[in-house]
């Protein structure tokens, strides 16, 4: 009678090479589900501390590159720049405080006090507020073609006479607009209330200075767009790669700044009855204490050193 084959079961080839039959083949089957179970267990308990590690670094990742993380890096820097970093900080905010009040009100200053208007009032009054805001924006053209113009001397101006005078004048510039604002609109105000004015608008005189202070302000704004960051990649220029991160905690000079004068600029004018003549007079003042700062405390850097950053040609 042939001899009945069998079949041998998946678990064979791990039992050290010997041919199973009989009773020892059933057996073999039972024996081989637990070591089959336990193969399955531990690549299944390695796949899960791979993960877990996986996951705890992509926890990790995501940690450190969330804003709060980037923020106390920005923060924790200050220690490592170099000293004359932190006058030029204080130089950058005290800058900025003065410049936002404009950017934030210079449209509706020009409706509100120049022209006389209110965009809650009657029909004249809201068609003068209308004609100041689009007066002031054909001042920001004047600005910005001022500020155009400008930025193609900041480079030899810097190396005639240093960075830091140049920086600390246009922070003076800053201080006379400023100041020639509140004092336009006091103008304005007066003459308005006292009668001089018997139709709602602009009175020819304070219309022109206003629009030669839209256009003065190109030239301090050309230098705060450039200069600032020129001064703080020549300071930390040997300070091992830490020119991106002086940038960044240069940014907070800017945006901190910002955040003052948008939460507090509306209680500050409420607290002297409204208008904007408040706000330009803080902004005149903070503008000064720039500019007198920066002459006695930023660092007079060599004047050859200075390359600007903007278009070259040829």
């Amino acid at each position: 009678m042939p001899k009945q084959s069998h079949r041998l079961s998946d678990s064979a080839p791990l039992l050290d090479g010997r041919q199973p039959n009989g009773s020892d083949l059933s057996k073999s089957k039972i024996n081989s589900k637990p070591n089959e179970y336990a193969l399955e267990i531990k690549p299944e308990r390695h796949y899960n501390s791979d993960r877990t590690a996986e996951e705890t670094n992509q926890e990790n990742d995501d940690f450190n590159d969330s804003p709060g993380a980037v923020l106390v890096k920005l923060l924790t820097s200050l220690r490592h720049l170099p000293p004359a970093m932190h006058s030029v900080l204080v130089v950058m905010a005290l800058t900025w405080l003065s410049w936002f009040p404009f950017f934030l009100f210079d449209t509706d200053w020009m409706g509100r006090e120049v022209f006389h208007g209110d965009p809650k009032g009657e029909a004249a009054e809201i068609e003068a507020y209308n004609q100041g805001v689009r007066e002031g924006a054909f001042g920001l053209l004047l600005n910005s073609v001022v500020l155009g113009i400008t930025s193609f001397f900041i480079e030899p101006m810097c190396q005639q006479i240093g960075a830091r005078l140049v920086w600390a004048a246009s922070n003076f510039i800053v201080f006379i607009c400023m100041a020639g604002t509140a004092i336009i609109s006091m103008i304005s105000v007066r003459q308005y209330s006292d009668g001089v004015q018997h139709v709602i608008g602009a009175n020819g005189t304070t219309k022109i200075a206003s629009f030669v202070v839209f256009a003065l302000l190109g030239l301090p704004l050309a230098i705060t767009y450039s200069v600032p960051f020129s001064v703080t990649a020549e300071l930390t220029a040997d300070s091992g790669g830490g020119q991106g991160l002086a940038i960044g905690v240069l940014n907070l000079a800017i945006v901190i700044p910002q955040m003052i004068v948008s939460l507090g600029a509306g209680p500050w004018d409420a607290l002297f009855g409204g208008g904007n003549i408040p706000a330009f007079a803080l902004a005149s003042v903070c503008a000064l204490a720039a500019g007198v700062i920066a002459v006695h405390r930023l660092p007079n850097l060599a004047s050859s050193s200075f390359k600007s950053t903007g278009f070259h040609f040829g």
